[in-house]
């Protein structure tokens, strides 16, 4: 009895074991049937990575309820949490959606406009006719009509100049292109109208500027978990 019992456990013991083992998985990332080349692949739970050859193929160690990140610059972030199932298969499919193209900047192409001359001659026969037909000169009466507009300086210029204030947006849309449109509400548990007031207040931690200048998946995403517990922690 004692020896079944024995031979028991140690089958349940040996399948645990089995099962919290790392095994090399295989996988494929595609978009729209196309495998895509050097997308990250990130096991955040191991804290490995690799990359995707140019078949859209990898291979990283992971075992049942790892965290798989998939990231490409131009695709939407991907997150998957690994099952039994896709480690017995052991051909896991991937597939990422392009982002939409964005208009970084507009370029405003200078126009020439040609030279007004000045023709005094021109002028002075201008203002000799209106003289000439000013009935206020004759009989004190209005007609209505503004007298020696000819001779009104009107600017077409502004004689100040307007102060340009540029935003520092840099870090709100690193964050954005690193992490999927439902991150920050499903994730993070934000409210949609607490977004920007969120990207804001981590765009004040001198560590963001950090990022930008070594974008890194991970340290980004550590970054605003963090942050988002000090903002929970903010008074209303």
């Amino acid at each position: 009895m004692k020896v079944k019992l024995l031979t028991t456990i140690s089958f349940f013991t040996y399948q645990l074991s089995i099962s919290q083992t790392e095994k090399l998985l295989h996988g494929k990332v595609l978009s729209n049937k196309a495998p895509l080349n050097k997308v990250e692949v990130i096991n955040k739970t191991a804290k490995t990575s690799t990359r995707t050859n140019e078949l859209g193929e990898f291979s990283i160690l992971a075992k049942e309820q790892d965290s798989l990140l998939f990231f490409s610059k131009d695709y939407f972030f991907t997150r998957l949490k690994l099952t039994s199932e896709n480690l017995k298969n052991n051909n896991l499919v991937v597939n990422m959606i392009i982002k939409a193209e964005e208009l970084n900047e507009v370029v405003v192409t200078a126009i020439k406009f040609q030279k007004v001359e000045f023709d005094a001659e021109k002028v002075n026969e201008i203002n000799n006719n209106k003289t000439a037909n000013d009935l206020t000169r004759y009989t004190g009466v209005n007609d209505g009509r503004i007298r020696y507009a000819a001779k009104m300086n009107i600017p077409l210029r502004g004689s100040y100049s307007k102060e340009k204030h540029e935003v520092d947006d840099r870090f709100k849309k690193h964050a954005t292109a690193y992490c999927p449109p439902d991150f920050f509400t499903k994730n993070l548990k934000l409210n949609p109208d607490q977004k920007e007031l969120f990207l804001e207040f981590c765009d004040a931690d001198p560590k963001s500027k950090t990022l930008l200048e070594h974008p890194n998946v991970l340290a980004t995403m550590d970054f605003l978990y963090a942050k988002n517990e000090e903002f929970k922690k903010l008074k209303p």
